[in-house]
């Protein structure tokens, strides 16, 4: 597949291989960008934005839901390019694709509601002669910085509000993954966005990185990534806006009044959908004494039934990790962990991207699994003895981004509700739970505003105060 720069698909001559994790066959390859198609981009974006600014909010409409009907259209074989070039399974990739047709379809949504209000300037001695208004307006060029684990449905996130709110956009997915972003970025085409208005650049982030967050013509970069690239974006960016939906280390709590076969099976699910690779993926889960034995033998159950193997086979539920590099790292976090004294209770091989799902006990407070994100196929159980300790272990990590609680007790609930310190509860759910249209995001160490399409609109457009002196 090719780039997508101002008004044509760029081919080059140096290429990057795009591989199935699963057994490295190759299944397409993109274009190895560099600083001068960055710099085309940013170009292009300019006179995508003046395109844009000026496009009737409803033709912005049309071609969104025009795109969603071309992604419903052609689910299928988006389901197959995700699932091929990482790490789904072919039925989870089939969710993403049919997300993204969500996330799209609301963006539409959420164009014809970009309203302001009038202002009552007259409540100030002296204004009496005065009436006005506010009114929002789009910020420019948005970069758009994709991770893998999500490639289609992290990228719409990010574009569809965006085109919805006016602007343009520079989009660099993740160099693994390349290819449903493009995919999309051809159905946007099809559906009669303007050239410019959209422009995404593949290549190693080593080598295009800092020309795109360094470029002062962006107005607000939009991220989704691990911590660490967080941190050196922020000190790299410049004055410009900045959204970052970061790690996280999502905790679980169990009360003695959960429904121990609803939290252990939603609580699997949390923990190893798309291989644990999944920023609110259950890794911690703290459960009451009194169920502790009990929901432990359940999970360990439901855990090793699991079949782990080729991603696009039907009757797997759980594919490769990403590359065998991540898987690695996971292995040495498991050693480090039995080092330490964990207690593994089911899992904890790797054969090649393979890695088997993977739960522990009495996981040492200092071990990486417990306090770091691990993102991979590996959760721990904690015995806690009331709400109030696990809560406080909830909370004891830097992340912040989604926790759960199963309990049948409303004040069990808005206790948690109160008291963790995260950007989403979900009650009898698992932290992996999320639609499109909620505002996401966390607090400490897990990110800086949020998306959902009309939180991200509210971040990619600002206000205009309109003020008449009668």
């Amino acid at each position: 597949m090719k780039m997508l720069i101002g008004e044509n698909w760029v081919d080059k001559d140096d290429k990057i291989d795009v591989r199935n994790p699963y057994n490295d066959d190759l299944v397409d390859t993109v274009p190895s960008g560099d600083e001068d198609d960055v710099e085309a981009a940013f170009r292009a974006a300019e006179e995508g934005f003046k395109i844009n600014r000026n496009l009737p909010v409803h033709q912005r409409i049309s071609i969104l839901y025009k795109t969603a009907e071309i992604i419903r259209n052609n689910q299928e074989e988006f389901a197959r390019t995700i699932a091929s070039e990482g790490s789904k399974t072919i039925k989870e990739a089939r969710k993403e694709a049919s997300r993204c047709i969500d996330t799209i379809t609301i963006s539409a949504e959420e164009a014809r509601r970009i309203v302001g209000e009038t202002v009552p300037f007259d409540s100030r001695e002296g204004s009496e002669n005065r009436i006005g208004y506010y009114y929002r307006f789009p910020i420019g060029i948005i970069l758009a910085i994709t991770p893998f684990n999500d490639p289609l449905n992290l990228v719409a996130h990010k574009v569809g509000p965006a085109i919805a709110g006016g602007n343009s956009v520079v989009l660099k997915p993740a160099t693994v993954t390349p290819l449903s972003a493009l995919k999309l970025g051809e159905a946007l085409i099809e559906a009669g966005l303007p050239w410019n208005v959209l422009n995404i650049v593949t290549g190693r982030a080593s080598r295009i990185a800092d020309a795109l967050v360094t470029d002062s013509r962006a107005r607000m970069i939009s991220f989704t990534g691990g911590t660490e690239a967080g941190l050196d974006i922020v000190k790299k960016g410049g004055l410009k806006k900045i959204g970052m939906e970061l790690g996280s280390n999502s905790p679980v709590i169990v009360m003695d009044d959960a429904d121990l076969e609803q939290s252990v099976e939603l609580s699997v699910s949390g923990a190893f959908w798309a291989v644990g690779q999944n920023c609110i993926g259950v890794q911690r889960i703290y459960i009451h004494e009194a169920v502790y034995e009990e929901f432990e033998k359940m999970f360990v159950e439901y855990t090793q039934k699991m079949k782990v193997g080729y991603q696009l086979d039907e009757d797997t539920d759980m594919g490769p990790m990403i590359n065998e590099e991540e898987a690695a790292r996971v292995e040495k976090w498991v050693e480090e962990a039995l080092k330490e004294g964990a207690e593994l209770l089911t899992g904890g091989q790797r054969m090649g991207t393979l890695f088997e799902p993977t739960v522990f006990r009495n996981m040492p407070e200092s071990a990486k699994m417990n306090c770091e994100e691990v993102f991979g196929p590996v959760v721990n159980l904690y015995k806690v003895s009331s709400l109030d300790e696990a809560i406080e272990l909830s909370n004891s990590v830097r992340y912040g981004l989604h926790g759960a609680i199963f309990t049948k007790s409303l004040n069990n609930a808005f206790k948690a509700i109160r008291e963790l310190e995260v950007g989403g509860v979900m009650i009898n759910d698992s932290t992996d739970y999320r639609i499109d249209m909620m505002p996401f995001g966390g607090v400490k160490w897990s990110g800086l505003g949020r998306e959902g399409i009309k939180f991200a609109l509210l971040e990619m457009t600002e206000p205009k105060v309109v003020c008449f002196n009668l």
